[in-house]
């Protein structure tokens, strides 16, 4: 086989298997008044949730928010269990409008260790509550049953830096005082300060 023969076998086979889509990783910095957690955001696989939590970020929205719940084995009222740790902004005004969930089918991220997905109620309610999952936590993808619906949480991203803080967030004091019996025990006593969110 020639040289020239050769190449064009070769493009010809690279065209064939379809276009070559690059990986779209945008890293974020996110200082909290525990310290600072760095995360990578996949916008090529959950491109609505994504664009949806840099909106948040860009417009300095997350500043001020906070990590105000944490999940622990010992403290979780659902099934399966997990562990996360939850942020955001709660009742603002800044919320922004509730986006289109991406499932983990779709998107192919599942939710293990440092993961970065929405929390939502039903489908298609999530806009800025997330959480970060300390160990792997299979019971949030698709077709698990810990939402009822199956369709599990919308996961984009994951900690690249700062899982040491996350687990300090999820060991902090919790008090009982809460409205929703399904979160008693879970709400930190000191919510955590987000102090800022920015592009890395």
């Amino acid at each position: 086989m020639t040289s020239v023969f050769r190449n064009s076998f070769l493009l010809g086979l690279l065209f064939m298997s379809g276009p070559v889509v690059a990986d779209v990783v945008i890293e974020i910095v996110m200082v909290t008044s525990e310290g600072l957690i760095e995360i990578e955001l996949y916008a090529d696989k959950a491109p609505v949730t994504v664009d949806n939590f840099l909106r948040y970020v860009d417009g300095g929205l997350l500043n001020g928010g906070s990590f105000y719940r944490v999940v622990t084995g010992a403290n979780d009222h659902g099934k399966p269990k997990i562990e996360v740790i939850q942020g955001g902004l709660g009742r603002s005004e800044k919320t922004l409008p509730p986006i289109g969930h991406e499932s983990t089918e779709q998107t192919g991220i599942l939710h293990t260790d440092g993961v970065i997905s929405m929390a939502r109620g039903d489908v298609g309610t999530a806009s800025s509550e997330f959480f970060i999952c300390i160990g792997d936590q299979p019971g949030l993808d698709f077709g698990r049953l810990r939402n009822p619906d199956g369709e599990g949480f919308a996961a984009f991203g994951r900690v690249i830096d700062g899982m040491d803080i996350v687990r300090k967030i999820q060991g902090l004091p919790v008090s009982s005082d809460t409205e929703s019996p399904y979160m008693k025990g879970q709400i930190l006593g000191d919510p955590v300060v987000i102090l800022s969110v920015s592009r890395k």
